[in-house]
C-alpha cells in the first residue's frame, strides 16, 4: 500500500504578505485566467463564497497533463495569511494520486516583503510510483503561481491593498 509523501517549498517575495496571500491564494481563481492564460483557461467557485468548505474549479489548457482540478478550502486564517486545501477532483485524482493537500502560509520577511511556505502532502495510488521529476514540476507550478501574482502586484501597487 502506498504511503503519503510530502514536499516543502519556500518562495521569497518583495510583496507584503497580506497582498500576496489575497492575490495568489484567495483571489487566484479571478487572476489566473488573466495572468497565466496559457495554462489556466478559466476558473470559478463551484460552491461556497470563499470561506472554509468552499470549492473552486480551475480549467486548464493543453499545457497541463489534466483538464481541470477542484480544490476544497479546509482551513483559512486570513489575518495570519494561512490556508489548507484538499484536491477533491481532477488534477490526477484517481489517475496517479489518491489524495493531495496543500498548506500555504505567507509570512512577513525581515526587511519587508514576505516568504511563502508551502507544504504539500499526497498519497499516490498503489500502482503509481511518483518520480522526483513529478515533484519538481509541482514545485515549479506553485512557484509560477506566486511569481505571476507577485509580478502583477509589483506592476499594480494599488491592487489588493
Amino acid at each position: 500500500m502506498a504511503s503519503a509523501n510530502s514536499w516543502t517549498l519556500e518562495i521569497a517575495s518583495p510583496v507584503a504578505a497580506p497582498r500576496l496571500f489575497r492575490a495568489a491564494v484567495m483571489d487566484w481563481h479571478t487572476l489566473a485566467p488573466k495572468l497565466v492564460s496559457l495554462v489556466v483557461a478559466s476558473a470559478h467557485p463551484v460552491e461556497g463564497e470563499g470561506g472554509v468548505g468552499s470549492v473552486r474549479q480551475f480549467n486548464f489548457t493543453s499545457a497541463m497533463p489534466f483538464s481541470f482540478m477542484k480544490e476544497k478550502l479546509e482551513f483559512l486564517d486570513v489575518d495570519k495569511c494561512e490556508c489548507k486545501s484538499t484536491l477533491v477532483e481532477g488534477g490526477g485524482i484517481g489517475v496517479a494520486i489518491e489524495s493531495a493537500t496543500s498548506h500555504i502560509k505567507v509570512e512577513p520577511a525581515a526587511g519587508g516583503g514576505s516568504v511563502v511556505k508551502v507544504e504539500s502532502t499526497y498519497k499516490p495510488l498503489p500502482s503509481v510510483e511518483m518520480k522526483e521529476d513529478d515533484v519538481a514540476k509541482a514545485k515549479e507550478s506553485v512557484t509560477a503561481i506566486f511569481k505571476a501574482a507577485e509580478g502583477y502586484l509589483v506592476a499594480n501597487p494599488d491592487a489588493y491593498n
